[in-house]
């Protein structure tokens, strides 16, 4: 893993795969490191043809934390919202998006598929409105489009999400149990020893609850992408899950309609997370877009 600066941040990375095979950048979500992208998904990728970049994004892992800016007030930002008012938030997704670009550029990297999960999806979509003549793909699993007329999550779901994560090794390793079994994906096992070791590791490398706080900001701050999203003229794949409960399957269907031309794989059973069991249809899908349009 690397750390290099980019976009007035400090980004950390790493890479699988071949330079000379196809460029992948992998995108996570609200408040996940890099890992979360598991080494097993990221080596079948690219055992597939792909260089794969994962990185920890701004506030997360170790990245630059943004300790300066303050923990947004969320119920303000709410409010903001509701009466027209542009929130002031510490960064924004398109921020976000930009540290993607700035880190394939500080590779010498002029074009790449992009691919974002859940927070990712939505820094992926925000990357391709901003540049569309730098990406090749773009694949968005379990996100949405920010519509705000959209299925709202479970109340166990974001429970799940809101509730203050402890402050223990141990209570955090445990957590990510109880999470994933309200998240997760019901028509999959879970391999609670890979979740207890992905939390260990996590936690490990860094635990810094506010970095999630001020992404969920640019979140809630970024609006509808649906007017950008129908423009587009990219090559593109939507995954979702039927049985999310955290962003539930309309916001897959919703992507897709937004996104003319796009191709929609819906997963049975899976939820908000990327099991195991489904690892292959996600390699398959992914690779059969980057391989048509690199």
């Amino acid at each position: 893993m690397t750390l290099l600066a980019v976009n007035g941040i400090e980004v950390e990375y790493d890479t699988f795969g071949n330079r000379g095979d196809r460029v992948l950048l992998m995108v996570m979500g609200l408040g996940a490191q890099m890992v979360f992208w598991d080494d097993g998904l990221c080596q079948l990728l690219a055992d597939a043809g792909h260089y794969l970049i994962r990185f920890d994004n701004r506030d997360v892992g170790l990245s630059t934390k943004f300790d300066s800016e303050p923990v947004p007030d969320m119920a303000q930002l709410a409010t903001d919202l509701a009466q027209g008012i542009t929130p002031s938030v510490p960064y924004t997704l398109e921020d976000m998006a930009e540290d993607g670009f700035a880190l394939l550029l500080a590779l010498d990297i002029e074009q790449s598929h992009i691919c974002g999960a859940s927070m990712g999806g939505m820094i992926v979509q925000a990357m391709a409105i901003r540049h569309p003549d730098r990406v090749k793909s773009i694949t968005s699993i379990m996100s949405s489009t920010g519509n705000p007329e959209l299925p709202q999550a479970s109340s166990e779901a974001m429970t799940a999400l809101v509730t203050p994560p402890p402050t223990t090794r141990q209570g955090n390793i445990d957590r990510s149990v109880q999470t994933l079994k309200v998240i997760g994906s019901p028509g999959f096992p879970i391999d609670e020893e890979r979740v207890k070791a992905r939390a260990a590791r996590s936690y490990d490398r860094s635990f810094y609850p506010k970095g999630t706080a001020r992404q969920m900001a640019a979140i809630v701050a970024h609006g509808d992408r649906r007017p950008q999203l129908s423009s587009l003229q990219l090559p593109a794949l939507v995954i979702h899950g039927s049985a999310d409960p955290l962003v539930p399957v309309e916001a897959g269907k919703d992507t897709h309609a937004a996104i003319q031309g796009s191709d929609l794989l819906l997963i049975d059973g899976m939820g908000h997370d990327l099991p195991r069991g489904a690892w292959h249809q996600i390699v398959a899908a992914i690779t059969g877009l980057t391989t048509a349009n690199d």
